[in-house]
């Protein structure tokens, strides 16, 4: 390919809508256009980049046992109906009638079209494990599109789907799954972590999210300094914190006036944070009252809340006047004298019944009791004890108790086991040894494509553009001629990149018209991995120079070593 005939539109500004450096890099790099909110249009540079990704995850799901498939993005309302999830799935699903009213979607995800798919014709033990995959575009109705390919509205996805005969067969395809996304992740060059997840609103069991750490990250991942525990902050398992032992002293009413917040009320009575008792109340989107209780120096999980809330798939804060009908006050409430009903969850986390002669709300307007024991007087029936709380740093690792740290990360792949959650609503059956019917067990496995482009970017770029790793990069090498308006230099840049294809390598020939600093910018904006430089010394001398992007070093050499000199610096990148 030569960039005389490339489109390729760079630009030197930076559009305003573009907040983070993936989706200012791919738009200056020529490699995005957006059409609309959410929608971009991929140039040849960000389309070789989405190829050879795709290269990559095609060799390795083959290698584990995947057949790659071909299902259509449109899907009929039927199918999520059986499983029940067309009323439940939100507004991020985009619906559609066709012309005789009949309801469809652009599909988010395919559970229920590969459930139906497999229902039909696998019938027999003897056809199991099967693993089917398809890579093609998936929509999502996000309400606030943004950060380019991060968050958009259309995304190409890499989807399997495993089927087994019981558990243990689904854990085997589910390892397989997670040895080829390592694979895939170090193959591409990227820094990344396997990591405990939250399966949303894909429901099922297991998961893990395999996360390239890079700090514009939109997830927060906690990892263990001595063993290899890592969780996204909404999945981390924390161990409840034992509290030192106290003799326990009479509940006590104290007037607390306008503290309804913790840093009021440790202000206003001197005590340490760690002793008050945060009460944070939610309204879930199937119509109940939701009460946490953490300790006053922790925040609320969400995530573990609404898991504790069977077909929930949302929560808002909940409304006053819902917390006084069920007998709370707030800005001054606990758990005492709270009735946990079918309509009211009362949700305490461990460490808060560990306390002793902690401060808590009176549920009443300007008082708390003192010398609350939760052991002794959160004592109604139906109170559920869950860990409720959010990892911060330095919190104990739950598998070997050392201190663990905090990150950011952007998750660009996620392997779930799904049960029998689909099998079973979708009436997908098979017969097994004994000829008796049952259901299929079943793993989903995703990589977003764009946006494991996007966090490469992220965590590979500097103040003057992309830093390709190798492995993805649009093109490997790109050799420049310094002034292609001199015939000489440019028929020894000719020479020099069939010399680097005949070699293997993945080359541009720029042989624009253009300054040489034009270039060099562009090269260094792009990323390509290796730039080789043919100017006057190369004509006169046979030097030849190389610069290295992700280092910028720097070497010359002769004609008759460069080649050897390329094959060994590339086997680095």
């Amino acid at each position: 390919m030569r960039a005389s005939n490339l489109y390729a539109p760079t630009l030197r500004n930076t559009p305003a809508e573009a907040e983070i450096a993936s989706h200012q890099l791919m738009y200056r790099a020529g490699m995005i256009r957006k059409v609309a909110g959410g929608m971009y249009t991929y140039l040849p540079l960000g389309w070789r980049v989405i190829r050879k990704i795709e290269e990559i995850i095609r060799e390795e799901m083959d290698a584990a046992g995947g057949q790659e498939i071909g299902m259509p993005i449109l899907q009929p309302s039927e199918l999520w109906e059986e499983s029940g999830r067309w009323a439940a799935y939100g507004d991020e699903m985009m619906r559609i009638k066709d012309r005789h009213g009949r309801n469809f979607c652009l599909g988010p995800t395919h559970e229920e079209m590969i459930t139906d798919l497999v229902r039909d014709e696998v019938s027999s033990y003897k056809q199991l494990p099967l693993m089917l995959y398809q890579i093609q575009d998936k929509f999502r109705d996000e309400r606030r599109p943004r950060f380019g390919l991060m968050r958009s509205r259309e995304f190409i996805m890499k989807d399997l789907y495993s089927f087994d005969k019981d558990i243990e067969g689904m854990n085997v395809s589910y390892q397989k799954m997670y040895d080829a996304y390592t694979n895939i992740y170090t193959r591409m060059g990227l820094e990344f972590r396997p990591v405990e997840a939250d399966n949303g609103a894909i429901g099922g069991g297991h998961s893990h999210e395999f996360t390239v750490l890079a700090e514009a990250g939109e997830s927060n991942i906690a990892y263990c300094t001595k063993c290899d525990y890592a969780a996204s902050d909404e999945k981390a398992a924390l161990s409840p914190i034992e509290a030192t032992d106290e003799n326990e002293l009479p509940l006590e009413k104290v007037a607390t006036p306008g503290t309804n917040t913790i840093e009021s009320l440790v202000e206003f009575l001197n005590v340490p944070i760690e002793k008050t008792i945060k009460a944070v109340a939610y309204q879930s989107d199937n119509g109940k009252l939701v009460l946490a209780f953490v300790r006053g120096d922790h925040d609320v999980n969400e995530v573990k809340v609404i898991n504790q809330v069977e077909g929930a798939l949302e929560l808002t804060m909940a409304e006053d006047e819902a917390i006084k009908n069920a007998g709370g006050c707030p800005g001054f409430m606990s758990a005492i004298g709270i009735k946990p009903s079918e309509d009211v969850i009362v949700l305490v986390d461990p460490t808060v019944m560990n306390m002793h002669n902690a401060v808590a709300g009176a549920n009443e307007v300007d008082a708390h009791y003192k010398n609350v024991n939760p052991k002794r007087d959160f004592n109604a029936e139906g109170i559920i004890v869950t860990d409720l709380r959010m990892v911060k740093e330095g919190d104990a690792c739950p598998h070997c108790g050392a201190s663990m740290k905090m990150t950011r990360g952007i998750e660009a792949g996620q392997v779930f086991t799904l049960g029998t959650k689909y099998s079973q609503a979708m009436g997908a059956m098979f017969l097994d040894e004994q000829g008796k019917q049952q259901p299929l067990y079943m793993g989903c496995y995703g990589i977003g494509v764009g946006r494991t482009m996007a966090a490469a970017i992220e965590q590979n770029n500097d103040e003057n553009g992309i830093i390709w790793p190798r492995a993805i990069a649009p093109f490997e090498v790109v050799v420049v001629a310094v002034n292609a308006k001199k015939e000489d230099q440019l028929a020894y840049s000719e020479e020099i990149y069939k010399e680097c294809k005949a070699a293997g390598f993945d080359t541009l020939l720029d042989d624009r018209k253009e300054r040489a600093g034009v270039k060099f910018k562009d090269c260094d904006l792009i990323g390509y991995p290796l730039r080789v430089v043919v100017g006057p010394k190369a004509v006169e001398e046979n030097q030849i120079e190389i610069k290295v992007r992700k280092t910028g070093e720097m070497f010359t050499v002769s004609r008759e070593e460069y080649l050897d000199k390329v094959k060994e610096i590339l086997a680095t990148l």
